[in-house]
Protein backbone atom coordinates (compact mmCIF):
# COMPACT_ATOMS: atom_id res chain seq x y z
CA UNK A 1 0.00 0.00 0.00
CA UNK A 2 1.19 3.56 -0.73
CA UNK A 3 2.82 4.71 2.50
CA UNK A 4 2.47 8.38 1.55
CA UNK A 5 -1.20 7.93 2.37
CA UNK A 6 -0.37 7.49 6.06
CA UNK A 7 0.21 11.18 6.76
CA UNK A 8 -3.14 12.06 5.21
CA UNK A 9 -4.90 10.20 8.03
CA UNK A 10 -4.15 13.19 10.27
CA UNK A 11 -5.23 15.78 7.68
CA UNK A 12 -8.46 14.34 6.24
CA UNK A 13 -11.89 15.35 7.33
CA UNK A 14 -15.39 14.80 5.99
CA UNK A 15 -16.70 17.87 4.18
CA UNK A 16 -20.37 17.47 5.00
CA UNK A 17 -20.99 20.66 3.00
CA UNK A 18 -18.51 22.12 0.50
CA UNK A 19 -18.68 25.77 1.53
CA UNK A 20 -16.01 28.46 1.76
CA UNK A 21 -13.47 26.25 0.04
CA UNK A 22 -12.36 28.82 -2.55
CA UNK A 23 -12.76 29.03 -6.30
CA UNK A 24 -10.20 26.46 -7.43
CA UNK A 25 -11.53 23.61 -9.55
CA UNK A 26 -10.46 20.05 -10.16
CA UNK A 27 -8.74 20.05 -13.54
CA UNK A 28 -9.28 17.56 -16.36
CA UNK A 29 -5.75 16.32 -15.76
CA UNK A 30 -6.58 15.68 -12.11
CA UNK A 31 -9.75 13.83 -13.05
CA UNK A 32 -7.76 11.56 -15.34
CA UNK A 33 -5.16 11.03 -12.61
CA UNK A 34 -7.84 10.13 -10.05
CA UNK A 35 -9.28 7.41 -12.26
CA UNK A 36 -5.91 5.99 -13.29
CA UNK A 37 -4.55 6.01 -9.75
CA UNK A 38 -7.59 4.23 -8.31
CA UNK A 39 -6.80 1.13 -10.36
CA UNK A 40 -3.28 1.00 -8.89
CA UNK A 41 -4.51 0.61 -5.32
CA UNK A 42 -4.17 -2.73 -3.54
CA UNK A 43 -7.54 -4.43 -2.97
CA UNK A 44 -8.51 -6.21 0.21
CA UNK A 45 -9.87 -9.11 -1.89
CA UNK A 46 -7.99 -9.74 -5.13
CA UNK A 47 -10.62 -11.46 -7.27
CA UNK A 48 -13.48 -8.94 -7.05
CA UNK A 49 -14.09 -6.78 -10.10
CA UNK A 50 -14.53 -3.07 -9.34
CA UNK A 51 -15.01 0.10 -11.36
CA UNK A 52 -15.38 3.80 -10.67
CA UNK A 53 -17.09 6.56 -12.63
CA UNK A 54 -16.62 10.29 -11.97
CA UNK A 55 -19.68 12.42 -12.73
CA UNK A 56 -20.70 16.05 -12.21
CA UNK A 57 -24.37 15.77 -11.38
CA UNK A 58 -26.00 13.29 -9.04
CA UNK A 59 -29.53 14.25 -8.05
CA UNK A 60 -29.31 12.38 -4.76
CA UNK A 61 -26.16 14.19 -3.60
CA UNK A 62 -26.35 17.96 -3.21
CA UNK A 63 -23.55 19.00 -0.91
CA UNK A 64 -21.91 21.66 -3.05
CA UNK A 65 -19.42 19.21 -4.53
CA UNK A 66 -17.86 19.48 -7.99
CA UNK A 67 -18.03 15.78 -8.77
CA UNK A 68 -19.06 12.46 -7.32
CA UNK A 69 -16.97 9.32 -7.57
CA UNK A 70 -19.33 6.38 -8.06
CA UNK A 71 -18.10 2.96 -6.94
CA UNK A 72 -19.29 -0.25 -8.60
CA UNK A 73 -18.48 -3.82 -7.67
CA UNK A 74 -19.05 -7.44 -8.45
CA UNK A 75 -21.18 -8.92 -5.65
CA UNK A 76 -19.12 -11.52 -3.81
CA UNK A 77 -18.18 -12.35 -0.24
CA UNK A 78 -16.58 -9.29 1.39
CA UNK A 79 -17.24 -7.03 -1.62
CA UNK A 80 -18.45 -4.22 0.64
CA UNK A 81 -15.35 -4.43 2.83
CA UNK A 82 -13.28 -4.40 -0.35
CA UNK A 83 -14.94 -1.22 -1.63
CA UNK A 84 -14.34 0.46 1.73
CA UNK A 85 -10.69 -0.58 1.65
CA UNK A 86 -10.11 0.65 -1.90
CA UNK A 87 -12.25 3.75 -1.51
CA UNK A 88 -10.41 4.88 1.60
CA UNK A 89 -7.12 4.69 -0.26
CA UNK A 90 -8.68 7.00 -2.83
CA UNK A 91 -10.02 9.25 -0.06
CA UNK A 92 -6.55 9.71 1.42
CA UNK A 93 -4.97 10.13 -2.00
CA UNK A 94 -7.40 12.93 -2.82
CA UNK A 95 -6.63 14.64 0.48
CA UNK A 96 -2.95 14.65 -0.52
CA UNK A 97 -4.02 16.67 -3.60
CA UNK A 98 -6.05 19.16 -1.52
CA UNK A 99 -9.29 17.66 -2.76
CA UNK A 100 -11.95 17.47 -0.07
CA UNK A 101 -14.08 14.36 0.22
CA UNK A 102 -17.29 13.03 1.72
CA UNK A 103 -18.30 9.38 1.79
CA UNK A 104 -21.99 9.82 0.89
CA UNK A 105 -23.79 6.64 1.81
CA UNK A 106 -27.37 7.70 1.22
CA UNK A 107 -26.75 8.79 -2.35
CA UNK A 108 -28.54 6.57 -4.85
CA UNK A 109 -27.74 5.61 -8.41
CA UNK A 110 -29.42 2.96 -10.51
CA UNK A 111 -26.98 2.44 -13.37
CA UNK A 112 -24.36 -0.26 -13.85
CA UNK A 113 -20.85 -0.19 -15.28
CA UNK A 114 -19.55 -3.23 -17.16
CA UNK A 115 -22.36 -5.22 -15.60
CA UNK A 116 -21.33 -4.21 -12.06
CA UNK A 117 -23.94 -2.67 -9.74
CA UNK A 118 -23.52 0.65 -7.95
CA UNK A 119 -22.39 0.41 -4.32
CA UNK A 120 -21.66 3.86 -2.87
CA UNK A 121 -20.47 7.34 -3.84
CA UNK A 122 -17.94 9.89 -2.64
CA UNK A 123 -18.49 13.63 -3.14
CA UNK A 124 -15.34 15.62 -3.96
CA UNK A 125 -14.27 19.23 -4.54
CA UNK A 126 -11.02 21.18 -4.74
CA UNK A 127 -10.08 23.08 -1.57
CA UNK A 128 -7.93 26.19 -1.88
CA UNK A 129 -5.97 25.83 1.37
CA UNK A 130 -4.59 23.03 3.53
CA UNK A 131 -5.80 25.07 6.52
CA UNK A 132 -9.36 24.03 5.68
CA UNK A 133 -8.57 20.41 6.35
CA UNK A 134 -8.26 18.98 9.85
CA UNK A 135 -5.66 20.67 12.04
CA UNK A 136 -5.88 18.37 15.06
CA UNK A 137 -7.36 14.93 14.45
CA UNK A 138 -7.56 14.25 18.17
CA UNK A 139 -10.18 16.97 18.64
CA UNK A 140 -12.66 15.18 16.38
CA UNK A 141 -15.47 13.17 17.96
CA UNK A 142 -14.70 9.47 18.20
CA UNK A 143 -15.20 6.68 20.70
CA UNK A 144 -12.63 6.45 23.46
CA UNK A 145 -9.92 3.86 22.86
CA UNK A 146 -11.30 1.76 25.73
CA UNK A 147 -14.58 1.35 23.83
CA UNK A 148 -13.02 -0.16 20.72
CA UNK A 149 -9.79 -1.78 21.95
CA UNK A 150 -9.53 -4.73 24.34
CA UNK A 151 -6.12 -5.61 25.72
CA UNK A 152 -2.99 -3.72 26.70
CA UNK A 153 -1.05 -4.18 23.47
CA UNK A 154 -0.61 -1.90 20.44
CA UNK A 155 -2.67 0.88 22.01
CA UNK A 156 -0.64 3.49 20.13
CA UNK A 157 -1.97 1.96 16.92
CA UNK A 158 -5.51 1.91 18.25
CA UNK A 159 -5.29 5.58 19.16
CA UNK A 160 -4.82 6.41 15.46
CA UNK A 161 -7.09 3.93 13.72
CA UNK A 162 -10.07 4.86 15.89
CA UNK A 163 -10.36 8.02 13.77
CA UNK A 164 -11.36 6.10 10.64
CA UNK A 165 -14.54 7.54 9.09
CA UNK A 166 -17.80 5.57 9.26
CA UNK A 167 -21.46 5.98 8.32
CA UNK A 168 -23.18 8.30 10.80
CA UNK A 169 -19.98 8.08 12.88
CA UNK A 170 -21.16 4.65 14.04
CA UNK A 171 -17.58 3.31 14.40
CA UNK A 172 -18.67 -0.35 14.17
CA UNK A 173 -15.40 -1.98 15.14
CA UNK A 174 -13.79 -3.78 18.05
CA UNK A 175 -10.19 -4.97 18.26
CA UNK A 176 -8.99 -7.65 20.67
CA UNK A 177 -5.24 -7.28 21.11
CA UNK A 178 -2.53 -9.38 22.68
CA UNK A 179 1.21 -9.59 22.13
CA UNK A 180 0.82 -12.13 19.31
CA UNK A 181 -2.11 -10.84 17.28
CA UNK A 182 -4.94 -8.41 16.66
CA UNK A 183 -8.46 -9.67 16.03
CA UNK A 184 -10.77 -7.21 14.27
CA UNK A 185 -14.52 -7.53 14.67
CA UNK A 186 -17.45 -5.68 13.14
CA UNK A 187 -19.69 -4.59 15.97
CA UNK A 188 -23.40 -4.65 15.11
CA UNK A 189 -25.42 -2.18 17.18
CA UNK A 190 -28.68 -0.80 15.77
CA UNK A 191 -28.90 1.77 18.56
CA UNK A 192 -25.89 3.57 17.02
CA UNK A 193 -27.27 3.86 13.49
CA UNK A 194 -28.04 7.61 13.48
CA UNK A 195 -30.10 8.49 10.40
CA UNK A 196 -29.28 5.20 8.64
CA UNK A 197 -32.35 3.14 7.77
CA UNK A 198 -32.44 0.02 9.92
CA UNK A 199 -32.18 -2.25 6.89
CA UNK A 200 -29.03 -0.47 5.66
CA UNK A 201 -26.93 -0.60 8.83
CA UNK A 202 -25.17 -3.85 7.95
CA UNK A 203 -24.59 -2.70 4.37
CA UNK A 204 -22.84 0.53 5.28
CA UNK A 205 -21.04 -0.85 8.31
CA UNK A 206 -19.43 -3.56 6.17
CA UNK A 207 -18.04 -0.74 4.01
CA UNK A 208 -16.94 1.02 7.21
CA UNK A 209 -14.97 -1.98 8.43
CA UNK A 210 -13.07 -2.03 5.12
CA UNK A 211 -12.17 1.62 5.72
CA UNK A 212 -10.98 0.73 9.22
CA UNK A 213 -8.81 -2.12 7.93
CA UNK A 214 -7.23 0.30 5.44
CA UNK A 215 -6.28 2.59 8.33
CA UNK A 216 -4.96 -0.33 10.34
CA UNK A 217 -2.80 -1.62 7.49
CA UNK A 218 -1.34 1.84 6.90
CA UNK A 219 -0.46 2.33 10.56
CA UNK A 220 1.06 -1.14 10.97
CA UNK A 221 3.11 -0.67 7.81
CA UNK A 222 4.23 2.79 8.91
CA UNK A 223 5.48 1.33 12.18
CA UNK A 224 7.25 -1.43 10.23
CA UNK A 225 5.40 -4.16 12.05
CA UNK A 226 5.46 -7.43 10.14
CA UNK A 227 2.25 -9.39 10.13
CA UNK A 228 0.24 -12.03 8.34
CA UNK A 229 -3.37 -11.03 7.69
CA UNK A 230 -6.25 -13.48 7.48
CA UNK A 231 -9.65 -12.30 6.24
CA UNK A 232 -12.89 -13.99 7.24
CA UNK A 233 -16.36 -14.07 5.72
CA UNK A 234 -19.17 -13.00 8.05
CA UNK A 235 -21.34 -15.98 8.92
CA UNK A 236 -24.27 -13.98 10.28
CA UNK A 237 -24.57 -10.27 9.47
CA UNK A 238 -27.02 -9.81 12.34
CA UNK A 239 -24.69 -11.22 15.00
CA UNK A 240 -23.43 -8.68 17.57
CA UNK A 241 -19.82 -9.46 16.64
CA UNK A 242 -18.42 -10.74 13.36
CA UNK A 243 -14.72 -11.53 13.10
CA UNK A 244 -13.34 -9.78 10.03
CA UNK A 245 -9.57 -9.99 10.18
CA UNK A 246 -6.76 -11.48 12.23
CA UNK A 247 -3.28 -9.97 12.18
CA UNK A 248 -0.65 -12.43 13.41
CA UNK A 249 2.55 -10.64 14.28
CA UNK A 250 5.79 -11.94 12.79
CA UNK A 251 9.07 -11.45 14.64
Amino acid sequence: MRQELYNQIFKRKSFHLFRNIGKEKISNEELKDIEETFYTFIPLIKDIKVRIRIVENVNTCKRGQEYCVLFYSEVKDNYLQNIGYLGEQLDLYLVSKNIGTLWFGIGKNDDMVDGLPFVIMMAIAKVDSQDKFRKDMYKSKRKALTEIWEGDYYKDIGDIVRFAPSACNSQPWLVKANDKQLEVYRYHNLSKRGIMPKDKVNFYNQIDIGIFICFLDLVLDNKRINYKKEIFVEENHEAPLNKITTYKMID
